[in-house]
């Protein structure tokens, strides 16, 4: 079934974790055997061919780049104009694999029309570009709020305004507080350039000060429930409820930690704690029964976010895996038709509403 994959690292991978990922998964790992820098070395999930072999035609690709404050021990850039300059690099890995024929920016309702009926034209897929929607994920690289129009005009479509920590306009996964003058300019900035607003990774003070400040198209991208992992990083069932009312969709995350609770980093295994793809449903499930229906849900699976088999679910090898997923909404009673707006049908009509004018 065509896949819609809400949030992807893409050039995360290519240009920090040094992977082309124009080569098959198993590639990726045999070319990492024996690496230690990071956890996840030899243990990737995502590649363009494991892409398209599991009918996931269209991503959402995000640029990250975080500031960071003398007294922040996150890793990061110590100005936002290096900031911005990461976030370009990675701009241009993007347009270099446009070049290849690997990928194609979509940036409005006609090129995803477009793209869309190339995808379900009938032929294989196998040399089919992958198209992606630009994201920013966290803020801190626009040195003003003024730089999110000329992000604009390169594709950028969608932007988190806060990543891990305290940002320079909202404040972040693990922070508290709220986001301020900066911050509000931002939000009227995007909602006058009609950037979607992306809810995932704000802290509970700046979530609840966008939503009343921002009146353009929201959505979260990879966020789980704090109902099932209770933690910061996911969403309260209020949070949950005021999303479904600005008609939101929030994509489904495959991180562990966020699927299962006690996770402890470096410990715990997906086997050991029984994370597994059905564990995600139950994610999605939950917030289908806060909605009563199946219209504000889809994946976002954030696979090899900074992650790979060590800590996603144990029944997933790569990403086109995700054609797992239909049977298992199948086995908790879900329609046919439930399950294609899962698969790709409510990011649809998210975007086509967002991108009418």
């Amino acid at each position: 079934m065509f896949t819609i994959d809400a949030h992807l690292d893409l050039s995360m991978n290519a240009m920090e974790w040094n992977r082309d990922l124009r080569q098959s998964v198993e590639r990726l790992r045999e070319r990492e055997k024996g690496m230690t820098d990071k956890p996840d070395r030899g243990k990737a999930t995502v590649s363009l061919p494991a892409l398209r072999s599991g009918n996931i035609g269209l991503v959402v690709a995000t640029q990250i780049a975080r500031f960071v404050a003398p007294d922040n021990p996150l890793p990061g850039w110590q100005s936002p104009e290096q900031a911005w300059a990461q976030t370009q690099g990675q701009r241009i890995w993007y347009e270099l694999m446009e070049a290849e024929g690997e990928m194609v920016q979509i940036r409005d309702l006609a090129g995803l029309e477009k793209h869309l009926a190339l995808w379900n034209d009938g032929t294989p897929n196998d040399q089919k570009p992958i198209g992606y929607i630009l994201s920013l994920e966290g803020a801190d690289s626009l040195i003003t709020p003024s730089f999110a129009e000329r992000a604009y005009n390169y594709g950028l479509r969608a932007i988190g305004p806060a990543h891990y920590g305290p940002g320079r306009y909202a404040q972040g996964t693990d922070a508290t507080g709220f986001m301020g003058a900066a911050g509000q300019d931002l939000l009227r900035e995007m909602e006058r350039l009609n950037i979607i607003l992306d809810a995932t990774h704000l802290c509970d003070d700046s979530f609840w000060e966008a939503l009343d400040h921002f009146n353009g198209p929201v959505w979260a991208s990879h966020n789980n429930c704090r109902a099932l992992v209770n933690h910061n990083r996911q969403f309260s069932d209020d949070q949950i409820r005021e999303l479904i009312a600005r008609d939101a969709v929030i994509g489904g995350a495959l991180d562990a930690w966020m699927m299962v609770p006690g996770w402890v980093r470096g410990q715990s295994t997906p086997e050991g704690t029984n994370c597994k793809l059905s564990v995600m449903i139950d994610h999605l499930d939950h917030i289908c029964q806060l909605a009563g229906n199946a219209r504000h849900i889809g994946i976002g699976s954030d696979l090899d976010g900074a992650f790979g088999k060590e800590q996603c679910p144990y029944d997933l090898e790569t990403i086109a895996d995700l054609q797992k997923i239909p049977d298992l909404l199948r086995q908790r009673g879900y329609s046919d038709d439930d399950i294609a707006n899962v698969m790709h049908g409510n990011w649809l009509r998210f975007l086509r509403k967002a991108w009418a004018n």
